[in-house]
């Protein structure tokens, strides 16, 4: 897999041992975790060379002192849009990698045996991982007695796309920090985190940590979220959380210049007057007056949501959506994510 430079700002978090500490003890809930001697931590060449000389150099190796000896976290990054089903085979094949490289290399002997490995897939895709975490869901059935030559396996799985506030709530944890980056609805969602970040990573050992989320949104996240604005000239947390409140500043002006305001005022006065004639028509049924004031409340709302949509072309930001319209942040997020259904009913 080719890495784009959001892959490469996620490899440069996770070369940092705060990360992968953070990443251990605030999503890994299990006992021997308490035992790990995070004092004890290096990171591992992430290429290993198979007998067929393929590579595989995308992805974060790192040991970590456990019960006098060293364990292995493998963390699988992975970026791609569709969900890979054959996960368990790839990360498989990998550890095997791994395995080989260390006895090639002298690292492990026969008396020590294998050490113990955890892979952890941290996946940032849209769709939510539906794959099978165990190898054994993989296998045809198999008849008894042959089922224990087979391999057995499985990996830790981060969807980050499942995680809600309440499973981030995490004080201090960065990958819990960088999770709700991704995940922030908007730029205001997105600036609180970054003030968190701030405060958290002002001391001058956090320097190399605060440089890699810098990479992350300069090169990655921001350049998605806000394309056309350069963000290169940033050098710290603080600089980054100036320039987004400068845009959402840029935003306004631009909305004002545009006369986006206007229009939203002319699709108010269009849709009442729409809903005035559709009431009118009902109000012939079941009462004139009932008619009228159903109708002008629908064609507020449908004049209200046919701006909103206008300002999502735009790329503009939900938070203020919801200001500038009245509509509520559950309403705009509504229509953001169900564009289509809306655009049909306006034109319904």
């Amino acid at each position: 897999m080719d890495m784009g430079q959001t892959d490469l700002g996620y490899k440069d978090l996770f070369s940092n041992k705060e990360m992968v500490k953070d990443l251990l003890t605030g999503f890994v809930k299990e006992e021997w975790i308490e035992e790990l001697d995070f004092s004890r931590m290096d990171r591992v060449s992430g290429t290993y060379v198979s007998d067929d000389l393929r590579e595989r150099q995308d992805d974060m190796v790192w040991k970590i002192g456990f019960r006098d000896k060293w364990m292995y976290i493998y963390i699988l990054l992975e970026f791609q849009t569709t969900v890979d089903y054959w996960m368990g085979v790839r990360l498989l094949t990998y550890i095997g990698l791994l395995y080989q490289d260390l006895i090639k290399t002298g690292a492990i002997d026969k008396k020590e045996g294998l050490p113990p490995v955890l892979p952890l897939v941290l996946y940032s895709g849209k769709r939510r991982w539906t794959a099978p975490i165990s190898l054994d869901k993989l296998f045809t059935k198999i008849p008894l007695g042959l089922d224990v030559y087979q391999p057995s396996f499985r990996y830790f799985l981060m969807d980050e796309g499942r995680y809600d506030d309440k499973d981030l709530d995490m004080p201090k944890n960065l990958v819990a920090a960088l999770i709700r980056m991704g995940n922030s609805p908007s730029i205001h969602d997105l600036r609180t985190v970054i003030g968190e970040l701030v405060d958290w990573l002002k001391l001058p050992e956090h320097k190399r940590i605060q440089r890699s989320f810098i990479v992350f949104l300069r090169n990655g996240l921001l350049s998605k979220r806000i394309p056309g604005k350069d963000f290169s000239d940033c050098e710290d947390l603080l600089e980054v959380d100036t320039m987004l409140a400068e845009k959402v500043k840029d935003w306004t002006r631009a909305w004002e210049k545009e006369g986006l305001r206007k229009g939203m005022r002319r699709g108010r006065r269009v849709g009442i007057a729409q809903g005035r004639q559709e009431g009118i028509v009902k109000g012939r049924e079941e009462g004139r007056e009932e008619g009228r004031e159903e109708g002008r409340e629908e064609g507020r709302e449908k004049g209200l949501i046919q701006t909103a949509i206008k300002m999502l072309d735009k790329n503009m930001d939900l938070a203020i959506i919801s200001e500038l319209t009245g509509l509520s942040m559950e309403k705009v997020e509504d229509i953001s994510r169900n564009r289509d259904k809306y655009t049909v009913m306006l034109d319904g």
